[in-house]
């Protein structure tokens, strides 16, 4: 929505996730503090489900992703780590046959699209993130556009010290963003990673005081543009690294020539030189 009006959707168990809708920017957040957003089947779902609400609603052009409570996400809830150790998880138990085999468009297994979902989606995504980010906190975590993390944030991948390996996206996002031996000595080791560093090392973006100001910040600003450029910027940057430069260049020219003399660039020229603020329409 844009016109300044201001929506509150419950996510389908609002324990687990919410939704805010306002002026064109929706306020997602992780909503489960009791359990520092612990990641559970029910949590999983609310989540697919509400980036579903955002992808279908066109109003929406930014989306800020944070979380209630002390943290982020601690990671998965010590009762699916309960399930693997009473063998009523395991490789071939229908449940993981069943989300192995529902994939994506791009190939994302439905238990990764916790993560993999925000990078599917048209619309940017940035996530505010601050305490504990572990395990499937991060995998949730990359797969945001940007990423703000407050200074104490702790950033771990933990999954080796269950014997197991980080599996929901997040190595997939982290090609994208670190070097290998980098990744390798995180995934490895589980070391914690502070703010600063977390963007030294490219888990992050920016380290500040308060990740969800910036994030809102950033988000009214990417708002006030095309929402056309915001998605092709998108799609063409997450395409970036995939493509032979040949290809690469070809996508970057029809993208950009796709844009031009379409409505919403001719009223970001024309707000420009009118001095006003633009007037966009949302896609379609």
């Amino acid at each position: 929505m844009t016109d300044g009006s201001s929506e509150e959707v419950a996510a389908p168990d609002d324990i687990r996730v919410t939704l805010e809708v306002n002026d064109a920017v929706a306020d997602v957040r992780l909503a489960r503090p009791d359990k520092l957003n612990a990641v559970d089947g029910e949590m999983i779902e609310a989540i697919i489900e509400t980036q579903q609400r955002i992808a279908a609603d066109p109003s929406i052009r930014v989306v800020v992703l944070s979380a209630e409570g002390r943290g982020f996400c601690s990671g998965l809830d010590m009762s699916v780590f309960a399930d693997m150790a009473g063998g009523d998880l395991s490789s071939d138990s229908d449940e993981i046959e069943a989300a192995a085999a529902d994939l994506s468009p791009t190939g994302a297994a439905r238990p990764q699209l916790i993560g993999w979902g925000w990078y599917e989606l048209p619309q940017p995504v940035i996530v505010a993130a601050h305490g504990a980010v572990f395990g499937a906190g991060m995998h949730i975590a990359l797969g945001a556009d940007i990423r703000y993390v407050h200074p104490d944030v702790k950033m771990a991948f933990v999954e080796t010290e269950f014997g197991l390996l980080p599996d929901l996206s997040p190595i997939q996002s982290l090609r994208r963003v670190a070097r290998l031996d980098v990744i390798k000595e995180l995934v490895m080791t589980s070391r914690r990673v502070r703010g600063e560093e977390a963007v030294q090392l490219g888990l992050a973006t920016r380290c500040v005081e308060d990740p969800f100001a910036e994030a809102m910040q950033t988000a009214q600003l990417l708002a006030a543009k095309s929402p056309d450029a915001m998605r092709a910027a998108k799609r063409v940057i997450n395409a970036s690294g995939l493509l032979p430069v040949a290809e690469g260049l070809a996508l970057e020219m029809k993208a950009s020539v796709d844009l031009i003399g379409t409505a919403n660039q001719m009223e970001a020229v024309m707000s420009r030189l009118e001095g006003r603020d633009p007037e966009y329409t949302d896609p379609i």
